[in-house]
């Protein structure tokens, strides 16, 4: 996530997920894949101070760009709306980050497409930097009627690579729920992420971190 100062009340956050896939067996009789999946770019208009209640909140559009490779995603155009809302309480930090998406491109193999994503989170930071984070990235998808429901373990630490700070995290994930040909069980997840000028300053860096999965699990993407 990148905060862009607009006015002196307002930032611009620019939030770009662009995931990496290596899968097997979730596509019927097609072995495993490996690739690229859709790019999903988000904007959240969101004041700089929280509200006399102490929330922190942000709104905008999100985009979905076709960059998905053959068997990943479809690869469609994609709009829709994004808001999160959490709260912070000593070193806990309590939210939820939401998106509806609707195809605005033809694709002739998957045809149109609908999906919203929910992420309820909690996490626990320690004055080291060191956090703990319990997360759902359920999706539905209106088209099918299917949901997609991942409960995500992850432990994080910011660290810095030169001059540049970064968050490393390793995490455990189970699928509570999934369609018919989606995956299953227990997986693991190992996620980097780069911190940007106020991101890196404590308060923004635990606001961010917490709501911040290794992807969005979209209803859109094959499962």
């Amino acid at each position: 996530m990148i905060p862009i100062s607009i006015s002196p009340n307002w930032n611009l956050i620019s939030r770009t997920i662009i995931p990496l896939v290596d899968q097997d067996g979730v596509v019927p009789e097609a072995g495993g894949q490996s690739g690229i999946g859709n790019i999903t770019q988000s904007f959240f208009f969101s004041p700089k101070s929280p509200t006399k209640g102490g929330l922190v909140w942000g709104i905008g559009p999100v985009i979905q760009i076709p960059t998905a490779s053959d068997d990943i995603a479809p690869d469609q155009w994609g709009a829709g709306v994004t808001g999160v809302v959490l709260k912070q309480s000593g070193p806990w930090t309590v939210g939820a980050l939401a998106n509806h998406l609707w195809s605005i491109s033809d694709n002739d193999r998957y045809g149109k497409q609908s999906g919203t994503f929910l992420q309820p989170f909690l996490s626990y930071t320690t004055p080291k930097a060191t956090s703990f984070t319990i997360n759902t990235e359920s999706t539905y998808n209106w088209e099918t009627e299917d949901w997609s429901v991942p409960i995500n373990f992850t432990v994080g630490q910011v660290v810095k690579l030169g001059d540049q700070p970064v968050q490393l995290s390793l995490g455990a994930r189970y699928w509570a729920e999934s369609p018919e040909f989606g995956p299953d069980g227990w997986g693991a997840r190992f996620q980097v992420t780069c911190l940007f000028s106020e991101v890196a300053h404590k308060r923004f860096r635990r606001i961010f971190l917490a709501a911040l999965p290794l992807s969005d699990s979209h209803p859109s993407r094959i499962s």
